[in-house]
């Protein structure tokens, strides 16, 4: 089900697919749980679950690596997303859709050439498979 204020952001400005908005809200939860936080205990305890544009670039990297693979830069690329800075734009969108909140150091250049999509994506990728404790013996 697709969430109204979304659907009327995406009617406002269509560069970029409804999934994109969708991943990147899962992506910050990605981030968080990379350092270690949740959005649950941050809003219980009042603290705030802010993450930097760089921090949450390495989360949606990670994500779009484990959910895609190889086929990362192909889907962002079907989304509408060329470079890094479509993500701040998306987060911005968010933020002026009141769906996301910012801190008064959070800028738009903050997403700007923090890597380069095709590399990060392709070239950085790495397969891991799970460790088998049976090999040990």
């Amino acid at each position: 089900m697709h969430h109204p204020k979304l659907e009327a952001l995406i009617h406002r400005d269509s560069r970029y697919a409804y999934e994109a908005y969708e991943f990147v809200f899962a992506a910050l939860s990605h981030t968080l749980s990379m350092m270690g936080r949740s959005q649950s205990t941050e809003v219980e305890t009042g603290d705030e679950s802010h993450v930097s544009g760089q921090q949450l670039l390495g989360g949606i990297r990670d994500l779009a690596q484990r959910e895609f693979g190889l086929m990362a830069r192909t889907v962002f690329r079907l989304w509408g997303i060329d470079r890094t800075g479509d993500f701040g734009e998306i987060v911005f969108n968010l933020i002026e859709a009141g769906l996301m909140n910012k801190t008064a150091r959070d800028d738009r250049k903050d997403f700007f050439d923090i890597y380069d999509l095709d590399e990060a994506l392709a070239r950085d990728y790495r397969i891991e498979l799970p460790h088998d404790p049976e090999e040990d013996r």
